[in-house]
């Protein structure tokens, strides 16, 4: 099916607005952006813009689309026949995937004609929302691990099937090492992992015979469940197969005091000769705990981190925003107290200090001349068509973790952190200031 009616109802009645008024083509402007951060975000890694272009390139109404949208009897005949036209030719400038950005800055800059500018809003932020948010959230993880590798581990609590590949995606742009999820493995190209279910070694009744058949199928890369019964038992089961030969990678702790199990368990396979044999923790966690137990010195050697991570439970929306900036050449502002917008279409220029850390970040307007600073927005679409090919996973998970290491140390705090505020031009404010002196009513 098509995903072009995946928008909201206002989107079309102001499109059929537009046919009917037949003048509404001139050349529009939007930003996206987040108004604010939620609470303990000192930063955003932005993510989903891959999917934003793809969307973006294929928009089409379809001969379903059109007779549904007949079927409701909420458009004219008139406005349905110019569906059958209708896509996006405009340009974009974005943020790349994988850079990191603050309140206020936009992810991504829509130029077009009004009505495709307009159309596009809902799904562009529902794409670029959800994927940001993870991202952000997966950078969070990946700092407090300090250097140890994270797997994705959430597809069956995400809220839904897009959600659940976006997630893992979004995670490894990040800096997580895998994910569980195989159609993410296969759509995106990421490393899959996996360990066992409690229920594999439930059904064959004897732990043992458990660890012994699983390995047997994967000699490889077999990682074994330890705690569906006692992990001290099933160690120094783990122990004596590897000391037969038997090649076992990682035992997998899911619950109880992880701290104090990795301890016992890390104690009884060096004593056992399986000192080879890496410790995944997993279990509800997030980043908090994360930080927790690699601050206790937990000998873990890894993370799977699932449900907190692709419902990015503490904080799961941001205040994202696609508005108006200007129109036919004329500056677009919004005055509703706290939603105020800045007019004009705008650059974002970044500045490091003499350690090569973000110091700060300037917005000034996109034709703005003598700007200093590195500008983050690129053009990524002309007329429609994507300009470049769209990095790999792995170049933009390196990017991430550039920026990541060139944060300041006060917006990496997994609480209370200080983000950097954007500082406007005074050309943006010359501009504001201008707009707000006429008469608007």
């Amino acid at each position: 099916m098509s995903d072009t009616l995946l928008t909201d109802l206002y989107q079309l009645t102001m499109l059929q607005a537009y046919a009917a008024r037949g003048s509404s083509t001139g050349s529009a402007v939007f930003e996206l952006y987040a108004r604010h951060l939620p609470p303990d975000r000192g930063f955003l890694v932005v993510a989903g813009l891959e999917q934003a272009l793809d969307y973006l390139e294929h928009l089409r109404f379809t001969t379903a689309d059109v007779d549904w949208l007949a079927s409701t009897r909420r458009f004219s005949g008139a406005f349905l026949e110019t569906l059958a036209d209708f896509r996006f030719r405009g340009d974009v400038w974005a943020v790349p995937e994988g850079r990191v950005v603050f309140a206020g800055e936009p992810w991504l800059r829509v130029e077009a004609a009004l009505p495709e500018a307009q159309f596009v809003e809902s799904r562009l932020i529902n794409l670029l929302h959800f994927s940001t948010l993870i991202a952000t959230k997966a950078a969070r993880c990946v700092l407090a691990a300090q250097g140890r590798p994270l797997a994705d581990f959430g597809m069956r609590r995400a809220h839904g099937a897009e959600a659940a590949l976006l997630a893992a995606r979004a995670a490894v742009l990040s800096g997580f090492a895998a994910t569980a999820t195989v159609e993410a493995g296969r759509r995106y190209g990421l490393p899959l992992v996996g360990t066992m279910a409690h229920s594999y070694v439930q059904a064959l009744g004897d732990e043992s015979a458990a660890f012994q058949h699983y390995a047997a199928t994967s000699p490889d890369a077999t990682t074994v469940l330890i705690d569906t019964y006692d992990t001290g038992r099933a160690a120094q089961t783990v122990a004596e197969l590897v000391r037969s030969g038997m090649k076992i990678q990682a035992v997998r702790i899911d619950s109880g005091d992880l701290a104090a199990e990795a301890v016992k368990v890390r104690r009884i396979l060096d004593e056992g000769g399986a000192s080879t044999v890496r410790i995944i923790a997993s279990g509800n966690l997030d980043e908090l705990s994360i930080e927790a137990l690699v601050t206790s010195g937990a000998p873990i050697d890894s993370f799977g981190v699932g449900t907190r991570l692709d419902t990015s439970a503490d904080a799961p929306t941001l205040d994202a925003v696609y508005k108006l900036q200007s129109y036919a050449g004329e500056p677009c502002r919004k005055r509703s107290p706290g939603k105020e917008t800045w007019p004009g279409a705008k650059q974002v220029y970044r500045h490091y200090d003499t350690h090569g850390r973000m110091c700060a970040d300037q917005m000034a307007l996109a034709d703005e001349p003598g700007v200093a600073g590195e500008p983050l927005l690129v053009c990524v679409m002309r007329q429609g068509r994507r300009v470049d090919a769209h990095p790999s996973v792995a170049q933009i998970a390196a990017q991430a973790q550039a920026d990541l290491a060139r944060l300041p140390m006060e917006a990496r705090c997994l609480r209370a952190p200080q983000p950097l505020q954007p500082v406007y031009s005074e050309s943006i404010r010359a501009l504001a200031a201008s707009f707000d002196s006429r008469d608007r009513r």
